[in-house]
């Protein structure tokens, strides 16, 4: 049975710290900057394993480690566990951004590790969840030809329906799950005004994204509008948006206005969230205006 690692136990680590065990694996241990979410994700596993505030303290012990932190943390958090020689040979490590590819995971090869992603095309709004989050849902897949095999198999076992994608292209793909769950928050305020008003029924399209739209109207009706909002321009992300602008107007140029419209309207409801700050939100607003 292999062992799993997580490292960065917010909800997305916490909802596989308890359904991984489920899915047939064998949890090693957990780490996260609070030791209070390392210790919630080890009891969702049911285990009594080691918790840390240090990652490399726990992931030598793994067969497989999934970095579940933020973005921004990802690339610093594969250096330091690299620099502690905090994984051995062969051991197969993801991380689970959509923006990011697994270059952020470079260094972990000096250790002989075999990088890729694995990222749930899903909204992990709620940390308690009543239902496998996972059953059902579209997983992509990227990086080192083991890796892949890994995650494809990790993601097959939890009920999700994996796809691989190619690496350099990872910021489109991102994108484009940005504005079929981020601003569809915005967009289904809008189209359900619109569909009472003419009594049309959803478009045919609607199918096709049924399953990321289940969960996401899941979390609107537990938190509401604006509550339910998640993504890049609720969190302020300012770079991942300039990024996401400067991909779509290169590869995919006449996506780019659409993309800025809804993000700006996308803003508004950021605000009255309460989440967003002032700064960040003048930010954004000046890059979707350009």
């Amino acid at each position: 049975m292999k062992k799993y690692v997580i490292v960065g136990c917010g909800r997305l680590g916490t909802a596989f710290a308890r359904y991984l065990v489920g899915a047939g694996y064998r949890p090693a241990g957990f780490a996260s900057r609070s030791i209070s979410s390392a210790k919630r994700a080890a009891a969702a596993s049911g285990s009594n394993v080691p918790v840390s505030v240090l990652p490399w303290e726990v992931t030598a012990k793994a067969d497989i480690v999934i970095i579940t932190t933020p973005d921004g943390a990802i690339r610093d958090t594969a250096g330091k566990i690299a620099e502690y020689n905090g994984v051995v040979k062969d051991t197969v490590v993801l991380h689970c951004s959509g923006a990011h590819s697994s270059t952020e995971l470079e260094e972990l090869k000096k250790c002989g590790a075999t990088i890729g992603t694995l990222h749930p095309l899903q909204s992990f709004a709620a940390e308690d969840i009543g239902e496998n989050p996972f059953a059902g849902i579209m997983t992509a897949v990227e990086g080192e030809p083991e890796a892949v095999k890994t995650a494809w198999r990790l993601a097959e076992k939890l009920g999700a329906s994996p796809f691989e994608i190619q690496t350099d292209k990872k910021m489109l793909y991102h994108a484009s799950a940005v504005a079929a769950s981020n601003y569809l928050v915005t967009l289904m305020n809008l189209a359900l005004q619109l569909i009472i008003a003419s009594g049309v029924p959803a478009s045919k399209g609607f199918a096709v994204l049924k399953p990321l739209v289940r969960g996401t109207l899941s979390n609107i009706e537990r938190s509401g509008i604006p509550g339910a909002l998640t993504g890049p321009i609720a969190r302020g992300d300012v770079e991942t948006v300039r990024d996401h602008v400067s991909q779509i107007g290169q590869k995919a140029p006449t996506r780019l206005e659409l993309y800025k419209v809804l993000g700006k309207q996308t803003i508004e409801v950021a605000e009255a969230k309460g989440d967003l700050s002032a700064e960040a939100a003048e930010k954004l607003k000046k890059l979707l205006s350009e």
